[in-house]
């Protein structure tokens, strides 16, 4: 179950990834961290945001947004300077693909096999039930 997350956590991870994260993603993020959201083609599990503020927390977010996409950026055929907030379960991986030291709202599938990006949303706020 994901947590409500402190805005520092999401400054520490600007910073460890280099880029500012896109406004809906932060907010999205800081309201429950992690998650799951769906698009037209597949269910994504989301990568949190590392929480040190207790042991729970800390646990549930060991595998987050920056060690994942530390990994992905090693693979052969990702998008420089993209960052990776999920994955499906099969390899793919939903991104954002930086602007400068802004990663840019839209996003986009990374299909693993083909490296090629598919655009899903033109921003993430568009992906996930902002009626809570």
């Amino acid at each position: 179950m994901p947590f409500d997350l402190n805005e520092r956590y999401v400054q520490a991870a600007e910073q460890a990834l280099g880029v500012s994260l896109p406004a809906s993603y932060r907010l999205a993020m800081m309201k429950s961290n992690g998650g799951s959201i769906a698009t037209e083609s597949d269910d994504w599990d989301l990568y949190p945001i590392s929480d040190d503020s207790d042991r729970r927390r800390l646990a549930r977010s060991l595998n987050g947004v920056v060690p994942e996409t530390e990994r992905a950026r090693a693979w052969r055929g990702f998008p420089s300077g993209a960052s990776s907030l999920g994955n499906n379960g099969g390899g793919d991986q939903l991104v954002f693909l930086a602007n400068g030291p802004v990663l840019g709202p839209e996003v986009f599938i990374w299909l693993h096999e083909m490296c090629e990006l598919v655009h899903v949303a033109d921003d993430f706020a568009d992906l996930v039930n902002t009626e809570s």
